[in-house]
C-alpha cells in the first residue's frame, strides 16, 4: 500500500486534513514557553506534519484569560484568511492526544534573504525600514531594522488588526513556496491596546490601496450574522470582537499604519 501523500502548505484540503486526520505525536519543541508538540497527521491518502498546542499545556498569563491561547491562534488564521493574504498557516481547533488544542500545518522554512538585522548606524540603508534601538548585551545598543518587503507590510497590518502582543523575528517563516508565514498568535485580540511588534517601519505611513481593500472586505465580514463573525464568537469574547471591529474601523478611518501608543512597550523582548 503506498504511503499517504504529503500535503503542500496551501492545499485546499489542509483544514480538512488537520481537523479530521489522525494525530501522532513525534516530538516536543522544547524552546517554546507552552507545550508545543510536533505531530504527523494522516487522513485518507493525505499526510502532513503539524504543530499541536493543547490547551492543557498553556501557562497562565496575567492579561489573558486562562485556556484561551489556542482559540486565539485559530481566530488569527480566520481573520487573515478574510483579508485574503494567506500569511498564517492553516489552523484549526480540535481534539488531540492531550485534549482540545490548536493544530497548525508545519511550514518548512527556506532561506529567503535577511528580513531583520541589527546595524551599528543611525539610519537604515536602502531597502530597510527602521524599527528603533534595541539592547544587544553588555550595555550596547544597535538599530533594529527590517526589510522593506510587501509581505512584511501585510503582516504589519494583520498584527495591527489582531492586536498582536508578541511579533518576534522567530515568528517569521519564509516558506518553500515563496510566501512569508507568521506563527505564534496566542497573545492576540486583547480588548486593550497591546500591539508589540518588530514591524514598526511603516508607522504613520499611508496604508497601501491593497491593504485598504482587504480591510474593507474584513470590515464587512465582521458584521453580525456573517459567517466569520459567527465563527469568531466561539473563539474570542464579545468585548474582544467589538475591539477588533473598532481597530479595523480606525485603520480605515485614518488610512495609515498605527504608531506606538506609548502605553505599552512597542518592541517585544527578546526581539528575535
Amino acid at each position: 500500500m503506498p504511503a499517504p501523500e504529503r500535503l503542500p502548505a496551501r492545499a485546499v484540503n489542509a483544514e480538512e486534513l488537520l481537523r479530521e486526520g489522525e494525530l501522532t505525536v513525534r516530538g516536543r519543541i522544547r524552546e517554546a514557553s507552552n507545550a508545543v508538540l510536533l505531530c504527523e497527521v494522516v487522513h485518507g491518502d493525505q499526510r502532513a506534519e503539524c504543530v499541536y498546542k493543547p490547551v492543557a499545556g498553556e501557562r497562565p498569563l496575567w492579561d489573558f484569560p486562562d485556556g484561551t491561547l489556542a482559540q486565539r491562534e485559530v481566530a488569527a488564521y480566520e481573520v487573515c484568511e478574510a483579508l485574503g493574504w494567506g500569511l498564517v498557516p492553516p489552523t484549526v481547533l480540535r481534539e488531540g492526544p492531550y485534549g482540545t488544542g490548536m493544530c497548525q500545518l508545519w511550514i518548512d522554512a527556506e532561506p529567503d534573504g535577511e528580513l531583520l538585522a541589527l546595524v551599528d548606524t543611525e539610519e537604515p540603508g536602502p531597502g530597510w525600514k527602521s524599527v528603533g534601538f534595541a539592547e544587544v548585551g553588555e550595555g550596547r545598543t544597535a538599530l533594529l531594522v527590517h526589510a522593506d518587503d510587501a509581505r512584511l507590510r501585510r503582516l504589519a497590518v494583520l498584527d495591527a488588526v489582531i492586536n498582536n502582543a508578541d511579533r518576534k523575528g522567530g515568528h517569521l517563516i519564509p516558506g518553500p513556496d515563496g510566501r512569508l508565514y507568521g506563527i505564534d498568535h496566542g497573545v492576540t485580540f486583547n480588548a486593550e491596546n497591546k500591539l508589540r511588534t518588530l514591524l514598526w517601519g511603516w508607522a504613520g505611513e499611508p496604508l497601501t490601496e491593497e491593504a485598504l481593500r482587504a480591510l474593507q472586505a474584513l470590515d464587512k465580514a465582521l458584521t453580525g450574522g456573517e459567517p466569520l463573525a459567527r465563527r469568531l464568537s466561539a473563539l474570542i469574547t464579545e468585548a474582544e470582537a467589538e475591539a477588533l471591529r473598532a481597530r479595523v474601523g480606525a485603520l480605515l478611518a485614518t488610512g495609515v499604519h498605527p504608531v506606538p501608543s506609548g502605553d505599552w512597550p512597542p518592541i517585544p523582548w527578546p526581539p528575535v
